[in-house]
């Protein structure tokens, strides 16, 4: 595979925000042309999501003739082509390398994309709430699911044939029930310490609701196993 549009060859390295511009007008013309569009029903799709770019302007911008290339249709393009917008400007498979920046060397593009989403961490570059966000998700995940298997512990408890299925049950609706309490707690330290570092913690769902409770000062949390005490 080989750079698209591009030598390879140093002195002849075009412009960084040329280099960039052309990634995303040749990804946005493989992937229209992939579906059997016009250049007219793109910019009809642009349209209907709220944001017109003009025919011309999109025949243009492929044709290299476009001067500048806002992000704002970059975001829209990629939502009326059904992707993301970094795969527009990174097109991982179909340009072997790319510049990050201007007046750095080409790096495979694979490594310009995931240094661009934050996959892959750059020495000093800061996070922000990603990290968190993430650990957010996976602490709601752990409480659903705890959740859900201690209603069903609970059905089996009352629905056991015998003795022995009632005490397995009931020993595994406590252990989901500890489980479900655990990933509370960890979600409101962890909501506390967003709220602390002045963002905005992730809304929770409906079964979470006594995560934060109504009128609770985030500073003043307690832990939710001293409230089922």
């Amino acid at each position: 595979m080989t750079q698209r549009d591009f030598d390879d060859e140093e002195d002849d390295f075009p412009e960084w925000v040329d280099r960039i511009k052309a990634n995303v007008a040749g990804e946005v013309r493989r992937r229209r042309k992939g579906r059997g569009w016009s250049a007219q029903d793109l910019a009809d799709r642009c349209e209907e999501l709220g944001h017109p770019i003009p025919r011309n302007v999109i025949a243009n911008m492929e044709s290299g003739r476009r001067a500048s290339l806002p992000l704002v249709d970059v975001m829209v393009l990629a939502a009326a082509l059904e992707t993301y917008p970094v795969h527009l400007i990174f097109p991982v498979g179909y340009i072997e390398k790319t510049q990050e920046l201007p007046f750095q060397e080409l790096v495979p593009t694979w490594d310009a994309l995931r240094r661009f989403t934050g996959e892959e961490d750059v020495f000093e570059n800061d996070p922000g709430m990603v990290s968190e966000f993430e650990h957010h998700t996976l602490l709601v995940r752990t409480a659903l699911a705890a959740l859900d298997e201690e209603k069903q512990a609970r059905f089996d408890t009352r629905t056991a044939a015998s003795r022995a299925q009632r005490e397995n049950a009931e020993r595994q609706q406590a252990e989901y029930a500890d489980r479900a309490i655990a990933a509370k707690y960890q979600l409101r330290v962890l909501r506390r310490e967003i709220r602390e570092d002045g963002a905005t913690p992730p809304d929770l769902p409906p079964a979470l609701h006594d995560v934060d409770p109504p009128g609770t000062n985030p500073e003043t949390d307690t832990d939710p196993t001293e409230e089922s005490a």
